[in-house]
């Protein structure tokens, strides 16, 4: 497949070159994919978005779309059509009135441009909205007009920042599920800003992981959960995050859902004594807190079992726990990132 955007070196900076938005990002989408940035706060991947579509200008390094440099070019002729968070619909004019609004600019007649609007509305299920105005919606219906807004563009590449922050939850699941659907049927490239997990593990066909302006890991979903690069992706992927625990000059992690009771551990396994603290029920989970022995003293970690594991577990006892020894990863205790497997202690099920 072609490659649709490309960003080789790219650098943001600001402050007389003090704080460093963006620090030096190569990234590249398929034709076609879905491509998620996923961080915390102030990682830079807004930024990052916003330099793709040129509301910034980069202090360093290349932006290609289509396989053009485009750095310098305004955004109107890059071909990428932007959704904020805020959607940005103009309050005093209709729905239709805000998706037309961009191909005034491309002076098309009103005939092709009202057909193209239609076409969109009911695409994104809005037809019979456009005569109302913005605050006539709801958040859900907002982010349609403005996604339509979007789509009669024929752009090359959607660039999506933080869409359904402003939701409910019950309706960021329903819009997030939409949001996958409409990309499927368009196959139109699609970066994705995002500090929410669920979305990214949700809508994405890559992740891409940031943090300080950097890009820590980039991958299919799975992998970046299950094989993370470094701690910050380890702690920052998954809820409660991975288990950290350090022994002899190394970290040992494994995620909550396999710390398991041990008669439910089959085949090579590492096992443990696991001191309960507290339990947590959830509406699907069990979240068990509580100490481990073998790695330093009172070693805090968590244990995520299913509701339908009925083994009963009360706070102040101890238990085996176990891990099977596939889904244990190391990382260097200096550096954070992965490293090469240390032997652990382990018995057979």
């Amino acid at each position: 497949m072609s490659v649709a955007v490309e960003v080789r070196n790219l650098k943001k900076s600001y402050d007389g070159g003090h704080v460093h938005a963006v620090d030096g990002v190569d990234l590249a989408t398929e034709e076609g994919e879905y491509l998620v940035l996923l961080g915390p706060s102030g990682c830079g991947k807004t930024t990052l978005l916003r330099t793709i579509a040129g509301l910034e200008q980069p202090t360093g390094g290349e932006v290609l779309i289509g396989g053009a440099v485009v750095n310098g070019l305004p955004p109107r002729v890059r071909k990428v059509a932007m959704v904020f968070q805020s959607y940005a619909l103009y309050p005093h004019k209709s729905v239709f009135a805000n998706i037309v609004f961009p191909l005034k600019a491309e002076r098309l007649d009103r005939a092709e441009r009202e057909s193209k609007a239609r076409w969109a509305a009911d695409l994104l299920g809005i037809g019979d909205l456009l005569d109302r105005k913005p605050r006539q919606l709801s958040g859900g219906e907002r982010q349609r007009v403005a996604l339509a807004r979007a789509m009669v563009r024929d752009p090359q590449v959607f660039l999506l920042d933080e869409p359904l922050s402003n939701l409910d939850a019950i309706l960021r699941a329903s819009a997030r599920d939409e949001l996958k659907q409409f990309q499927e049927r368009l196959q139109t490239t699609t970066i994705y800003v995002t500090h929410d997990q669920a979305e990214a593990m949700g809508l994405g066909d890559r992740i891409a992981v940031m943090d300080h302006g950097k890009v820590r890991q980039l991958g299919p979903p799975v992998e970046v959960y299950d094989d993370p690069a470094d701690t910050f992706v380890a702690k920052f992927l998954g809820s409660p995050p991975m288990n950290l625990v350090q022994r002899d000059g190394t970290l040992v992690g494994f995620r909550p859902e396999h710390l398991l009771p041990s008669d439910q551990v089959t085949g090579e396994k590492v096992t443990m004594r696991f001191h309960v603290a507290r339990v947590e029920h959830l509406s699907g989970d069990r979240h068990v807190y509580g100490t481990i022995a073998g790695f330093g003293d009172d070693t805090k970690v968590i244990a995520r079992l299913p509701a339908t594991m009925t083994t009963p577990l009360s706070a102040g006892e101890t238990y085996d726990f176990a891990i099977d020894v596939d889904r244990v990863r190391f990382f260097d205790a200096e550096t954070g990132l992965r490293s090469e497997p240390v032997p652990l202690e382990a018995h057979g099920g």
